[in-house]
């Protein structure tokens, strides 16, 4: 059981990245369909600049360079040109997959350096990683893993806890009114949605890095939708989308263990099943009732200062 848990914490880290990123750019008002698109962008420029130069910090880099433009093109189209987010994001995840496809392709089946590999080796974190339980589970990961713990933490401070993140809140559940306090709509809606992206784009990389450190072109299989979906699950939280990623990584694992167990169990069902929880939470998420369990109020609402 341990070692499946450990084994959950790792699926779920690529979710877990991803859904912070929609968290953050969904927090700005912005609704942002395109995670698909950029965690494959992401993926394939963090292997390609992975497995030219060996660096795993400037593969990490350009994983979140490549995050970011994609959800700069967002952001201008949406922001700037007024353009309807939802199709803006489906058509950024068409096109980060044609992307991915494109620049990838040479290197279908090839591996990134051994170095790259060893960088993201399981680390034991002293005194931590001999909690009995808990310690094998959550302190005895790579790198990657522990740089998601900083990270749930650093957002969580950032919205709740610091006035950029009240002034993007405030944005997203009524742009009007934080235009006409001195709130740069527009500066922080930017701000947030390429940040979003960059997490996104680290969310590809871990899997084309780390999951399975050799590319092919259908690495990211989804699970930018299962993110968004995440996001909601999480009730835009961050703490929740933390236990929400595991519970997905779980799931994602569940049809190995069963499997490891003597269980014949078709494949086919166990890769249903996080997709078959995607659409159980959208279910259910109409179901909740109190406020703090709501999206912003102008989610995907778009903004013309003129009508204000």
């Amino acid at each position: 059981m341990i070692d499946f848990l450990a084994a959950a914490v790792l699926a779920g880290m690529p979710l877990l990245f991803a859904t912070l990123g929609e968290l953050v750019t969904e927090k700005s008002g912005s609704l942002n369909l395109g995670v698909e698109g950029m965690m494959l962008m992401g993926a394939v420029i963090g292997f390609v600049t992975a497995y030219n130069t060996g660096f795993p910090g400037v593969a990490l880099l350009g994983a979140f360079a490549a995050g970011a433009a994609g959800a700069l093109i967002f952001a201008i189209i949406t922001v700037t040109l007024r353009g309807n987010q939802v199709v803006t994001g489906l058509t950024l995840t068409i096109f980060g997959s044609g992307f991915a496809r494109f620049v990838g392709d040479p290197l279908v089946g090839q591996s990134v350096p051994k170095s790259v590999q060893a960088f993201f080796a399981r680390v034991n974190v002293p005194l931590l990683g001999d909690i009995p339980g808990i310690g094998p589970v959550f302190f005895r990961q790579d790198a990657f893993v522990y740089i998601g713990y900083i990270l749930v933490a650093l957002v969580t401070i950032y919205l709740y806890k610091t006035r950029p993140g009240l002034n993007m809140r405030a944005i997203g559940e009524n742009t009007a009114s934080a235009d006409a306090s001195g709130i740069a709509v527009d500066f922080h809606k930017y701000a947030h949605i390429i940040f979003g992206g960059g997490l996104c784009g680290l969310g590809g990389a871990y899997l084309a890095l780390v999951t399975v450190p050799i590319w092919q072109a259908d690495v990211v299989t989804g699970r930018g939708w299962i993110a968004v979906a995440l996001v909601i699950f999480a009730s835009w939280n961050p703490v929740k989308a933390l236990l929400g990623s595991y519970l997905f990584g779980a799931l994602s694992i569940l049809g190995f263990r069963l499997q490891s167990m003597g269980f014949h169990v078709s494949q086919y069902l166990v890769d249903m099943f996080p997709y078959a929880a995607t659409i159980l939470i959208v279910i259910f998420s109409t179901q909740k009732n109190r406020k703090e369990d709501q999206p912003p109020t102008n989610l995907s609402v778009p903004y013309f200062r003129e009508e204000r």
